[in-house]
């Protein structure tokens, strides 16, 4: 076991666990004003709820031993294994409870992205029953296919910190969601706290260091390159949004220019420790100019996807999944992409972000289905318009 190794990966589990509340003020920041406790408290729940159940249950899904290449054992069930020694799989370097606590913060935050999407709208018990079920039917798959030793992974294709996992799966679960509960009453409203935006980024940001050079698992040149990387694609992506939002919509926007870092963290996420800082270039200008008129496709489509989480997570997670295929570099991550003539790679990252597509998409909205079947999903007219009384019996600014 090494000890710099191992307080590395705390440190990165610390920065990951801020990035849920710096979601919670990012999409606070973003509704009316008699809604942001509610979708404040979406975040916060997750912290509570998903750490229970990835400590009885869904690490063992995820990172068990494989079953025919689509779930985990339960062997890890209620932590049992789960000790100060190091696995022999995950994190070779470090006690094996620094990996599961450094993976809990990915599973805590994943379900809380989508929460975007539906904001405004949903019942609250509903979220809760759907935040356990997706966790367990969803993200524990998905998470055990690409880093569990799955059939993803069995591919070839590679995801260093949760462009499919993380992104690509919130992203699409995002647009299910929007397509079972159908849109709001009033659908026009401005940010009502875009200070609480700036705060909310800044801490995703932040967290985004721990989140990306986490992953590396090792104080090492990997966990190096993934840092600088993390720094390099969003600063690109924030400024060539600063650029677009001017010339099409004719200010340079603040929470455009905020929206636009954070889709360029989520695309360079997967890529972090495989591509050069020259790539992460790219990368975060593909991912500015992707989400960005993504995001347009959407308002044109009427698609009430109320914080935009399918143009920014989604579609920035397939961008920076399928361009991890073409710019990895051996040198950097010990995996060579398309430019360096592997064109088996850039094939496995196109069939990984398929799978991860269709089966958040579909899973999500199937599951959705389900709930609604025998539950109140989406809140009524008159809640909708002060939802934190309705359902919280609270004011943020009484």
């Amino acid at each position: 076991m090494n000890t710099g190794d191992t307080s590395f990966v705390l440190i990165s589990s610390a920065l990951v666990a801020i990035m849920t509340p710096g979601l919670a003020f990012f999409y606070g920041g973003l509704v009316k004003r008699k809604n942001v406790l509610s979708i404040m408290m979406q975040s916060f729940i997750a912290m509570g709820i998903v750490t229970v159940l990835w400590s009885v249950l869904t690490f063992s899904l995820a990172f068990g031993p494989d079953h025919n290449g689509w779930i985990g054992g339960l062997d890890y069930l209620w932590l049992h294994g789960v000790s100060l020694a190091p696995s022999a799989t995950y994190g070779t370097t470090i006690p094996f409870l620094a990996f599961f606590v450094f993976q809990m913060m990915f599973a805590i935050i994943t379900p809380a992205l989508i929460t975007g999407a539906f904001a405004d709208r949903m019942n609250f018990k509903s979220y809760l029953l759907f935040l356990i079920l997706w966790s367990i039917l969803i993200y524990a798959p998905l998470a055990h296919w690409v880093w569990g030793g799955g059939f993803i992974a069995k591919l070839g294709a590679i995801d260093f910190a949760g462009g499919t996992v993380v992104h690509i799966s919130s992203g699409f679960a995002a647009l299910a969601s929007v397509f079972v509960l159908g849109k709001r009453v009033n659908r026009a409203h401005l940010p009502h706290n875009i200070p609480f935006v700036g705060l909310g980024a800044a801490l995703l940001w932040f967290g985004w260091y721990g989140f990306n050079a986490g992953s590396a698992l090792a104080a090492n040149g990997q966990a190096a390159a993934a840092f600088v990387n993390t720094q390099i694609a969003p600063a690109t992506a924030m400024v060539a949004w600063l650029l677009l939002s001017w010339m099409v919509d004719g200010k340079p926007s603040v929470v455009g220019s905020l929206v636009g870092a954070v889709a360029g963290l989520v695309a360079i996420t997967p890529a972090a420790g495989y591509v050069p800082p020259t790539a992460a270039l790219v990368i975060g200008l593909a991912a500015a100019i992707g989400c960005f008129y993504a995001m347009k496709f959407r308002a044109w489509m009427k698609w009430d996807d109320a914080l935009d989480v399918w143009g920014c997570h989604g579609v920035g997670g397939v961008i920076g999944s399928i361009l991890t295929g073409v710019f990895a570099a051996k040198n950097i991550g010990g995996f060579s992409g398309l430019l360096e003539g592997n064109s088996a790679q850039f094939i496995a990252n196109l069939q990984g972000t398929a799978i991860a597509v269709a089966f958040s998409f579909f899973g999500t909205f199937f599951l959705l289905l389900v709930i609604r079947t025998f539950m109140k999903i989406k809140v009524g007219a008159h809640e909708e318009e002060d939802l934190d009384k309705a359902l919280h019996g609270e004011e943020a600014y009484a």
